[in-house]
């Protein structure tokens, strides 16, 4: 019986499928496959049923996973408190909604780089609702999003949130609700729907909304004099100096973008679960 049996048998387990386990586990399903015979050849039972929607655990395998469980776990306790971080190889992907790119991410990035010089970053920077499909689908180690993500599997650190101000080109002047167009975000995200909501009860079904999953662009867009909109004022700041942005008060303010650093819970990433807690200690810097 070796590690690697054991791993493998646990992604089998969690994902229900040798391909979706080979998959995650950048390995051919006949070598999944193989790992899994040789650890029932071992131990002389048969782990896994097959059905039309996968594979589940025989009461062997059942008994089983929680011994791999607790294997695993001891195994990463060693990683983290005997191994030298600086020697960590491998692939680490992050993904980060654009308000958090713009932002201190860069800081969080080059911090990371220092203390594991040895390990390849990759970015995705997109809209939260993708990162945490990404993230359950563990197609990301790591996910700074809005949050948190509200599933068993997965932990979540709170980070700083983003107070919201709302914003008009410098050069026009107050801004007339009724026609001129709001720019928001993407319309599969929280901001938009509560914003929709709130503009519909206060000024009627005549509001334009223009959503656009590029925050970047948006600003663009205002500062360009398309329309209106609440942007984060930690960015907008700058462009108010710069005389391209002003702030005006309309009675009423969205909530604030409250952020986490999410990551999968099982098996324990003891990697993720660092790296959470760092990005949440440069986000408050």
């Amino acid at each position: 019986m070796t590690l690697d049996q054991l791993q493998t048998f646990l992604w089998v387990a969690r994902l229900q499928g040798v391909r979706r386990a080979a998959e995650q586990m950048n390995i051919s399903q006949p070598a999944v496959t193989a790992r899994l015979q040789a650890l029932e050849d071992t131990l002389q039972v048969k782990l896994f049923e097959r059905t039309t929607r996968g594979v589940v655990l025989t009461r062997e395998g059942e008994l089983l996973r929680g011994y791999a469980e607790q294997i695993t776990f001891v195994q990463e306790e060693i990683r983290q408190r005997v191994s030298d971080p600086t020697g960590l190889e491998g692939l680490f992907r992050v993904g980060a909604s654009e308000t958090i790119a713009e932002t201190w991410l860069p800081r969080f990035l080059e911090g990371l780089s220092q203390q594991y010089p040895r390990l390849n970053l990759e970015l995705t920077v997109d809209i939260s609702f993708n990162l945490r499909e990404a993230l359950l689908a563990r197609q990301l180690d790591l996910a700074l999003l809005m949050g948190p993500v509200s599933a068993y599997s997965v932990n979540n650190v709170a980070l700083p949130s983003f107070e919201l101000g709302w914003y008009r080109s410098a050069k026009g002047g107050p801004p007339d609700f009724l026609k001129t167009p709001v720019i928001s975000y993407a319309r599969n995200t929280r901001p938009y729907r509560e914003l929709v909501e709130e503009l519909g009860k206060r000024h009627g079904p005549g509001i334009r909304v223009f959503s656009c999953a590029s925050l970047s662009a948006s600003i663009q867009m205002i500062a360009s004099g398309i329309g209106i909109g609440p942007i984060p004022n930690a960015l907008a700041k700058d462009r108010v100096a710069a005389g391209q942005l002003r702030r005006f008060d309309p009675g009423w303010t969205p909530s604030a973008l409250d952020f986490t650093a999410s990551w999968m819970a099982e098996p324990r990433n003891s990697l993720a679960e660092r790296c959470a807690h760092f990005a949440a200690e440069v986000a408050r810097a």
